[in-house]
């Protein structure tokens, strides 16, 4: 697969929900108090509002059509003013169910879709911190597009029939893909991140190379050579992208594949080991533990421990 599909094949999105939000008047509501594994999408059917993001420098302006994602699941601010104090999330949407409506005064002046659906596994973190905190969708057909899964996501969840759990999950991953792919091919407004690095064509191809053989021991030249720079030309660059080096990025892709085949395969460390190009399970060990601190049998253990916490989690509604 391509490096973009590498990546959210490992994200492994469920328990995926949608609802609508109409408001009316003045109204301020702040969404996220803390660090969720949910990636939310978001269509204005009608009506204006303003976005912010916390940590984000930008405050976006939405209108009727617009369509958004918020990857990270970080806080923020919808309002029909940001001066009005904000009002939590969490006190609007308690009873929110699936394909559900939420009103707020007499719900005349706004309209919004909202999809959410949880990440799992204990490497989403990681994942989720390498994708842009807010993905905004400009062109029309990738508006149409997000719109059309969105309001279906919404009708199975409403009306559910054989399948459904199948289909609302695929869904969330086409809602992701799409949005990410229009994001990369809309231009960037990030410095440094893999995603940013993933974006320069060249970079892409020496990117790609390491995704498709993660267990060739490569070298920062033949890296080079797949993206046409010199080997001294091709680290800079990457490093100013990406915010690592090439064998950073390397050693740390190979650790979130390990850790996707230590939650969810029944292989053995020696054989995860020798699939990932190390010479010896105490070698695989050492890199596992430089990346993650902990070694590849603590992590196991570690997943078996948190499956039951990590369900519980995923079964929040709130948008």
């Amino acid at each position: 697969m391509d490096p973009l599909s590498d990546f959210l094949a490992l994200l492994r999105p469920r328990s995926a929900a949608s609802s609508r939000f109409d408001a009316g008047g003045g109204w301020s509501i702040r969404f996220g108090g803390q660090q969720q594994r949910h990636i939310k999408s978001y269509v204005v059917l009608a009506g204006e509002c303003w976005l912010a993001v916390d940590g984000r420098e930008k405050i976006e302006r939405l209108e009727q059509g617009d369509c958004f994602v918020l990857p990270t699941g970080c806080p923020f601010r919808l309002a029909s003013d940001l001066g009005l104090p904000s009002v939590s999330a969490l006190t609007l949407f308690p009873a929110a169910g699936p394909g559900g409506v939420v009103t707020l005064a007499d719900g005349d002046d706004f309209s919004m879709l909202v999809s959410r659906f949880a990440v799992t596994g204990k490497h989403a973190d990681q994942l989720l911190q390498m994708l842009p905190a807010v993905v905004r969708l400009h062109k029309d057909a990738d508006q149409a597009a997000l719109r059309w899964l969105a309001e279906r996501m919404m009708h199975e969840l409403r009306e559910p029939k054989p399948g459904s759990d199948l289909v609302t999950q695929d869904i969330a991953h086409m809602t992701l893909v799409l949005a990410l792919r229009a994001h990369l091919n809309g231009g960037l407004d990030q410095d440094t991140g893999w995603f940013f690095a993933l974006a320069d064509q060249q970079l892409s191809r020496a990117i790609t190379a390491m995704h498709a053989e993660p267990s060739r021991r490569w070298t920062v030249r033949e890296l080079g050579k797949h993206a046409g720079m010199s080997r001294s030309v091709f680290a800079l660059r990457f490093k100013a992208a990406a915010g690592e080096t090439p064998m950073q990025y390397l050693a740390r892709w190979r650790m979130l594949l390990a850790c996707d085949r230590l939650e969810h395969s029944s292989d053995s460390v020696a054989t995860i080991a020798e699939a990932l190009g190390y010479e010896s399970e105490s070698a695989f060990g050492t890199a596992f533990k430089r990346v993650l601190g902990c070694s590849p049998r603590q992590y196991s253990k570690a997943c078996d421990e948190d499956d039951a916490l990590d369900t519980d989690k995923s079964s929040s509604l709130s948008p």
